[in-house]
């Protein structure tokens, strides 16, 4: 809560204080979303986080808003897709299988899959997301035509899909490194999380959306493996 809601409320109040309206760029995240869902999300589908930090990012949209309504900032709400492949350790987050299952097994070791093979899985790549993030902040204010909230482009993949793709670019024996333990707590979370977007509207802005989840772990492999 203090870093997810009050940070956030602290750069709001920073840059209201300077009295320039500056551009502001606020990371969410699909999390705001769940219950009962369409199969593909529209952007103006009512929030009901089942986490705390979707709550907590939930609040944070709606003060972009109010902030961005009063002219205290220009504001833009990216909700990102869960980034995939992410380098480094495991993290404690929900979603770190997600790069676990395909970033242990490329660089030979083992690896949990939490979920169930059907979990439908949004997915953007670092480098896209990146990109997605610096054009977010060179769209004029206007476009957005007072509807500051985007739902991020990203891949529509179920987790089997994702296995699939690792052993294509990875082989066999990575495939082999990925075992299938459930875990409740993740399922809980991640299960609760929509796996498809209507992002006709980012698009039509620039915003742009990986190839395929192929191309996804292919970037990994070849920017951190070779």
């Amino acid at each position: 809560m203090s870093v997810n809601l009050d940070g956030t409320r602290a750069l709001l109040e920073a840059c209201r204080a300077l009295g320039t309206a500056p551009r502001f760029v606020f990371a969410s995240s699909l999390a705001v979303f769940g219950g009962p869902m369409p199969e593909v999300v529209p952007e103006d589908l009512a929030l009901l986080p089942q986490s705390s930090y979707g709550a907590q990012k939930a609040i944070g949209e709606l003060l972009v808003n109010d902030y961005s309504r009063k002219g205290f900032i220009d504001g833009r709400v990216c909700r990102l897709p869960t980034i995939v492949v992410r380098p480094g350790k495991p993290n404690a987050a929900a979603s770190s299988f997600a790069s676990g299952i395909i970033r242990e097994p490329l660089n030979g070791e083992a690896s949990n899959c939490p979920v169930p093979p059907e979990t439908r899985m949004w997915i953007s790549s670092p480098a896209t997301v990146i990109d997605n993030l610096v054009h977010a902040i060179t769209v004029p204010g206007g476009k957005f035509e007072g509807r500051r909230t985007l739902n991020l482009p990203g891949l529509c993949v179920t987790v089997a899909g994702m296995l699939e793709s690792l052993e294509r670019v990875g082989g066999a024996a990575a495939r082999a490194r990925v075992t299938a333990q459930p875990e409740q707590r993740i399922i809980d979370i991640v299960c609760s999380w929509p796996g498809d977007f209507d992002v006709a509207r980012p698009l039509a802005l620039g915003f742009t959306r990986d190839t395929d989840f192929d191309a996804v772990v292919r970037q990994y492999k070849d920017e951190f493996i070779g």
